[in-house]
């Protein structure tokens, strides 16, 4: 493979600085991420989806090694305390030491679970994550962020603890159902949505080709996100402050899919209909104009995602799970709202009868 076919991102951390790749055919270039494994022993974590398209041509790349696998069933209602126990029980079985790696093969749920397993090893061990969804690729496999779900709330457990490196080979796209390919698509225009007006003019224009999967159009958008992440990460990596605003939509998200069990939606999509409540709340707030939420709609709409709560869902249950969520502080709602397209902000000590309001409408709307 020519070099010059693959994007290198670095996420600047210092020492602990890692690049991101983006390209095709790079779950076969074990030569290149071979080199970020320092030990001898390797876990290889990855669902029952994944595994059987994808394991094989990765096991080349760990010749030599002692390895395992450990597998989840696929779905968010896996991430599970439970199913890191399994993964260090994994470990232990494998008789990994300090220099070990684990090595996530999937989607968000499988690095988020791998991540937090290998900072759990022995205080902590290296990972690489090998992304295979647009959403993994985009966002959840770059930063650290690990974790697992509780009943009460999704990702209410968790650790910071980088990768050494994040290799996304596109061409793992090709087997995702639309679905989920999708839900991708809603971190990408979260990242515009939040801080890049200008990335979010160029979605607009490029929305067909998005949703049709034009690969070279498809690499594009993966870079211009991942390249934004990275900034952002890099200046507050433990999320004191500027990275929380990564989380646009997120708090309501989170609550339609912890309502829904983590089975009712995918991540990308709760997060789709999250913005859309952001943005409405901060029309009611005075802080946006109604043609900024316009534009959103729109454009989540061209890109096959849902723009509409679930049938059914209940205003004060959502409100009750949004008030455990992680970037609350002393008891109020903390939450990233924005001021137009490009321009999110944090807004502390939210009025919960306004939020309410918002949520009451929409579940109104959805009926």
């Amino acid at each position: 493979m020519n070099e010059t076919d693959v994007r290198t991102i670095e996420v600047a951390l210092g020492a602990r600085r890692y690049p991101v790749w983006i390209g095709h055919g790079l779950l076969g270039d074990g030569a290149r991420w071979r080199a970020r494994l320092r030990g001898r022993h390797a876990l290889v974590v990855s669902n029952t989806t994944v595994a059987p398209l994808y394991l094989e041509q990765l096991a080349k790349g760990l010749d030599g090694l002692q390895w395992s696998s450990f597998l989840l069933d696929d779905g968010e209602a896996h991430k599970s305390f439970a199913n890191v126990g399994r993964a260090l029980d994994a470990l232990a079985t494998l008789g990994a030491t300090r220099d070990a790696c684990v090595v996530a093969l999937g989607g968000g749920v499988v690095g988020d679970l791998a991540g937090f397993t290998a900072a759990c090893w022995m205080r902590g061990i290296d990972f690489i994550q090998i992304p295979t969804t647009l959403l993994a690729m985009v966002d959840s496999s770059v930063g650290g962020k690990t974790g697992v779900n509780l009943p009460a709330g999704k990702n209410l457990v968790g650790a910071f603890h980088q990768p050494r490196a994040v290799v996304a080979d596109v061409d793992t796209l090709a087997t995702l159902p639309d679905r989920e390919y999708r839900a991708g698509l809603a971190e990408v225009v979260k990242g515009a949505a939040i801080g890049d007006a200008a990335f979010f003019a160029w979605l607009e224009a490029h929305a067909d080709a998005l949703a049709a999967r034009d690969t070279s159009i498809v690499i594009e958008a993966i870079a211009r996100k991942v390249r934004y992440k990275a900034g952002v990460v890099a200046r507050d990596e433990t999320e004191r402050g500027e990275r929380a605003l990564l989380n646009l939509g997120h708090t309501f998200g989170h609550a339609l899919e912890t309502a829904g069990r983590y089975t009712a939606l995918l991540h990308g999509e709760a997060v789709a209909i999250g913005m859309l409540l952001a943005a409405s709340l901060s029309e009611r707030l005075g802080m946006s104009e109604s043609a900024d939420a316009v534009r959103l709609q729109r454009l989540l709409d061209r890109l096959g995602l849902p723009t509409a709560m679930p049938a059914g869902s209940d205003p004060e249950q959502l409100l009750t799970l949004m008030r455990l969520d992680k970037k609350n502080t002393a008891g109020t709602l903390r939450l990233i709202l924005w001021r137009g397209i490009g321009r999110a902000e944090i807004v502390d000590g939210v009025d919960e009868a306004p939020v309410l309001a918002v949520l009451r409408e929409a579940s109104s709307a959805a009926s």
